[in-house]
């Protein structure tokens, strides 16, 4: 399988693992708590999958920098959460440095 469909499957996952541990309120819920422990395993195998293919640099990259970009998304869509100007600069230039590893430099397996 194509190692960037897994690691968009593992940034998913730890997208509702992350999510869930909002809502879990110190796992004091059981349902959102399963869902932190299931959308973080999962992501945590996928994300080993895809080291078997690609750079251990590249995927942490782009894991760590889409995870951050897409939970201050849902933390302003989801939970109402301020976002002021200088934070989308901020997420904009995260953004732009996943870009410039994934396609522009000779990091990632092309």
């Amino acid at each position: 399988m194509n190692p960037y469909v897994l690691l968009a499957g593992a940034i998913a996952s730890e997208l509702v693992g992350t999510t869930a541990l909002k809502l879990s309120a110190g796992f004091s819920k059981p349902v959102p708590s399963l869902g932190v422990v299931v959308g973080y395993g999962l992501a945590f195998y996928l994300v080993s999958l895809t080291l078997e293919e690609l750079p251990i640099g590249v995927v942490y990259g782009t894991w760590a920098a889409l995870g951050i970009v897409g939970v201050a998304a849902i933390g302003v869509v989801v939970f109402d959460e301020p976002v002021d100007l200088t934070g989308v600069v901020g997420l904009l230039l995260i953004l732009a440095g996943v870009y410039c590893v994934n396609v522009l430099s000779e990091m990632a397996a092309h």
